[in-house]
């Protein structure tokens, strides 16, 4: 083993058992496991935040499938490359042979003409593409190649899984073994790491080497704190502190503090983050965090959205900032965030439930004689355009998924629906 590398490349699995987290992917039956044992490999986008194990799943499924693994990286990688690659897997196509896979890192960085470039080979089975994102596929991968992928969302590693990767790596790493290492506590190493493996293999290294020549190393929570204060890193729009400061940015917003979310935009724009990722993550809070609270902060957030991608920069730091302190200082409120989630839940536990006839759409005459629409009311034909009637199926009738939020604006729609459906629903 090169004790040089990093210790988060020493301690990469080589095995899906070595494999700690994603569970829901990997575990035994789980999706992508059985695809992996089948042999059936369907080109997938991995989809999750940093440190979570994309590229290391990507590797192992190599590994295990016997393929011959080509990567690309989005960030110094062409059209021009990715065609060599394709040039060469077909060059190493016969009867028998698998088809390699091409592995291309923050995938979400390839732009539109580098993405259509990899569509024949990706329909045709050239090759086998995995892509892994920190962005949501969706915004960043074009539809036509997203629709020739599985999408897997990874998730942040939790704490027991950080846990056991810090014992693994005390325990099985040729370099830590050699030392004395003393864990009296680990909150701030968990702390710190915010469920990314390699963060806390790259902290658990930064506390070890201000220790070095001592002939024990200890770990508390106040030595860690000491040890990264030591060690602050600039602003790094494809580091670590991309995503701590969008964090904190966000979190000032929901928080109703325009001061914070001005100082923490300026820590983005001063480090060159992407103005379109700053204004796509304002235009979600405005709906997840205020809501019908304020519904102009949606169409305020997504003509920011739209202004950015065609001024651009310097001019576009004052179009951001003013959708920032427009955003921090509106009321807030989460209200249909939680009932989209709530019937979404309901959905996924009761199944499918027949819609009521009088809700079926009859264009045939068989369905109009199995009296499908039969009973529904016209709602513009009764007074104030309304009448009460069940709109949903009659086994969770009178369910109520949406309740108004504290603030004035939900307090006149809660009163309203309250008059119209009187004590059918809860809101």
């Amino acid at each position: 083993m090169n004790t040089q590398q990093p210790l988060a490349e020493r301690m990469r699995p080589k095995h899906l058992d070595e494999y700690v987290g994603q569970t829901h992917l990997v575990a035994a039956g789980a999706v992508l496991r059985k695809a992996v044992e089948s042999g059936r490999l369907p080109s997938m986008i991995l989809w999750g935040p940093p440190g979570v194990g994309k590229t290391t799943l990507a590797h192992i499924i190599s590994q295990q499938l016997d393929r011959q693994f080509y990567t690309l990286s989005a960030i110094n990688s062409g059209v021009k490359d990715v065609r060599e690659v394709i040039e060469k897997a077909r060059k190493t196509q016969f009867f028998d042979t698998k088809n390699p896979i091409l592995f291309i890192d923050e995938i979400h960085r390839f732009s539109k003409s580098q993405q259509d470039s990899l569509l024949g080979a990706v329909e045709h089975g050239t090759i086998t593409l995995i892509g892994a994102t920190t962005e949501n596929p969706s915004f960043e991968v074009i539809s036509p190649l997203l629709s020739r992928c599985q999408v897997y969302v990874l998730k942040s590693l939790e704490k027991k899984e950080l846990q056991l990767l810090l014992h693994r790596a005390i325990q099985h790493d040729t370099l830590l073994q050699s030392m004395n290492i003393d864990i009296r506590e680990d909150e701030a190493l968990m702390r710190f790491s915010g469920g990314d493996a390699r963060k806390l293999y790259n902290v658990l290294e930064i506390v070890i080497h201000a220790q070095s020549g001592n002939d024990s190393i200890v770990i508390t929570n106040d030595i860690v704190v000491s040890s990264l204060q030591q060690n602050i890193a600039m602003y790094d729009k494809d580091g670590e502190q991309h995503y701590d400061i969008i964090s904190a940015f966000i979190k000032s917003i929901r928080g109703s503090d325009p001061n914070a979310a001005v100082y923490w935009l300026a820590r983005m724009l001063e480090g060159g983050e992407d103005i379109t990722f700053i204004a796509r993550r304002m235009l979600i809070l405005a709906s997840e965090d205020i809501g019908l609270a304020n519904p102009n902060a949606l169409l305020l957030a997504q003509t920011c959205f739209e202004a950015v991608k065609v001024i651009g920069m310097p001019e576009s730091r004052i179009i951001l900032s003013q959708a920032a302190v427009y955003l921090a200082t509106s009321a807030k409120s989460n209200s249909t965030y939680l009932a989209i989630d709530e019937a979404i839940r309901l959905v996924q536990e009761t199944g499918n439930l027949p819609v009521p006839l009088h809700l079926r759409n009859a264009p045939t005459k068989l369905m109009k004689e199995l009296q499908y629409g039969k009973e529904y009311k016209y709602s513009h034909d009764y007074k104030g355009n309304f009448v009460q009637q069940d709109f949903l199926p009659k086994e969770i009738s009178g369910k109520a998924f949406w309740k108004s939020g504290t603030n004035q604006r939900e307090e006149e729609l809660k009163k309203y629906m309250q008059k119209l459906w009187q004590s059918k629903y809860e809101f």
